[in-house]
């Protein structure tokens, strides 16, 4: 039998951990269990043809299939959901999965989209390449510019996309000047908060409509496994939308009832109830990882400015860093677990990271671990020389991903 806390609904002013610890089982485990059990189940029986009707026409929230949905990757979904007051969230195998499921659910051909050369490479080229081929527009522009942005976006445009942090540049725009330019026309402001969790950074009081979450960083407890998250704080009015407004007087979100209705569904990105399993774990301990990485990185970022061979550091959490107002504003003090410096030449970086014992060279963000790695030969290193300028990619620049490590420990293998 689950026990709830009494009166959950009704306290006020939860916090992120107790929300999460308190939230009840959707049906009573029959053993007791305190985790959620891992659901391995493909299909599910109904006592009669009936209830299986009602099922699979969407009239009960039974299980049907687990591509579809599943009661540990629902779980976890309901948890999310409580920790960020969200409308509805949709948990998927990787963070380009959340990425391309919404843009599907977004886009259609002959419609644009806004933002900025400041992306992760793989969302670069999912905008470019993939949506490019189904008649998408990319409008690049400087998101940091308001009047810019305003030019960009029209009446076709299907949203305005921004990284909250841009990896690995660590530019910041001003999300709520931003979202006032997307709203007055309109138009969805769609963000990936993956470098400020959300136990941290409340994204619709900065007017992000949809979020999209890489889980297999901060949220999977140390890199234990891979997903992705949308969140719809339901609040946009799809009924500008003309891809979703014939779904806009459902009792539902259009957006959130499109994607879990259609899109979700055809493209079959949802996650494994094991990695639902990890990842729900994970959430438990996020805050307090987050906080020790985080101040971490900061205490770094400082601590590296001095150091021979540096010739710049970049973190938003530096007083001289041209966003360190917009940041402290939007994510607190410490703004995120990773970092970039720059040394004098790409050799030089090579060579920094060769003699590293302690730091890893590897991709990934947010593990327990402490990772290095040169973004420019790596995740753009099949982009041109010419493509990598534009988007401000660095043949000097290491990024660091700051793990839960001592901070001596780590300035120690550096220098």
């Amino acid at each position: 039998m689950i026990i709830t806390a009494p009166n959950i609904k009704e306290m006020k002013e939860i916090k992120y951990e107790t929300r999460l610890l308190g939230l009840p089982y959707p049906k009573n485990d029959a053993y007791g269990a305190l985790s959620m059990p891992v659901y391995h189940a493909l299909a599910y029986e109904f006592e009669t043809a009936e209830e299986m009707e009602a099922a699979f026409c969407g009239r009960t929230g039974e299980h049907t299939y687990s591509r579809v949905t599943n009661p540990t990757v629902q779980y976890f979904e309901e948890r999310v959901k409580a920790a960020t007051g969200a409308h509805g969230v949709t948990a998927l195998n990787s963070g380009m999965a959340a990425i391309s499921n919404t843009f599907f659910t977004l886009a259609w051909s002959g419609c644009n989209l806004v933002t900025s050369r400041h992306l992760f490479g793989n969302t670069y080229s999912f905008f470019v390449n993939t949506l490019g081929a189904f008649g998408v527009e990319v409008r690049f522009c400087d998101l940091t510019n308001a009047e810019e942005v305003a030019t960009c976006v029209d009446g076709n445009t299907c949203g305005v996309f921004v990284e909250v942090i841009t990896n690995p540049q660590m530019e910041v725009a001003d999300l709520l000047t931003l979202s006032a330019v997307a709203h007055e026309r309109n138009v969805p402001l769609i963000a990936d908060t993956t470098i400020i969790p959300f136990s941290t950074f409340h994204a619709s009081d900065f007017g992000i409509d949809i979020d999209v979450i890489s889980s297999t960083k901060y949220i999977s407890g140390g890199g234990t496994s891979l997903g992705g998250l949308i969140i719809d704080y339901g609040k946009f009015n799809w009924s500008h939308s003309p891809k979703l407004k014939p779904f806009a007087d459902t009792k539902t979100s259009a957006f959130h009832f499109k994607l879990r209705k259609e899109i979700h569904r055809n493209l079959g990105a949802y996650m494994t109830p094991e990695v639902a399993y990890m990842q729900s774990l994970g959430l438990e301990t996020l805050q307090v990882r987050y906080e020790r990485q985080s101040a971490g990185c900061q205490e770094l970022a400082e601590r590296l400015i001095p150091m021979p061979g540096v010739v710049s550091v970049n973190y938003p959490g530096l007083p001289d860093n041209p966003y360190y107002e917009v940041g402290k504003r939007q994510f607190g003090t410490c703004p995120g677990a990773m970092l970039t410096f720059d040394l004098d030449s790409r050799d030089r970086c090579y060579g920094f990271m060769n003699r590293l014992q302690l730091i890893r060279r590897a991709t990934n963000l947010f593990d327990n671990r402490t990772l290095i790695i040169h973004p420019a030969s790596t995740i753009y290193g099949t982009f041109t020389p010419e493509q990598r300028a534009a988007m401000g990619i660095k043949e000097t620049t290491l990024r660091l991903s700051v793990g839960l490590e001592s901070v001596d420990d780590l300035m120690n293998d550096m220098f």
